[in-house]
């Protein structure tokens, strides 16, 4: 499963319900390129305007936070069937969803900050 997510999408239900039936089904799970991006998904490239925020506040940490562990607390539950969880990079210092889909914006989607120091997030996700 890619996961490209954010701290909007998917669900506590969405994504347990997913990975159980993929459990069900006998198979093995894998957690590939993941991601969670602090904005709402857009698939269609466009220019930043002025109703975009640009910067990786308390509120967006909080809730990447939350939702990084709410991620790790369900792979744990599933730990028997989820083989494997990979990041898509390690720092927020270039990304792939910088300047994507909206050109000049940057994003804050992994466990540690663009100086390479760990962000709450990374706690949630060592925290056993």
């Amino acid at each position: 499963m890619q996961g490209h997510w954010s701290i909007f999408e998917p669900s506590h239900d969405e994504l347990e319900n997913t990975i159980k039936k993929f459990a069900s089904l006998g198979l093995q799970i894998q957690i590939t390129e993941l991601d969670i991006s602090v904005y709402k998904w857009e698939k269609n490239m466009r220019k930043k305007d002025s109703t975009d925020v640009d910067a990786y506040t308390s509120e967006l940490e909080q809730k990447q936070s939350e939702k990084y562990k709410m991620v790790f607390d369900i792979f744990r539950k599933y730990k028997k069937n989820i083989t494997g969880v990979t990041f898509w990079n390690i720092s927020d210092y270039a990304t792939w969803l910088d300047t994507y889909p909206v050109l000049g914006r940057k994003n804050y989607p992994l466990l540690f900050d663009t100086n390479l120091k760990p962000k709450k997030a990374f706690g949630e996700v060592v925290k056993f």
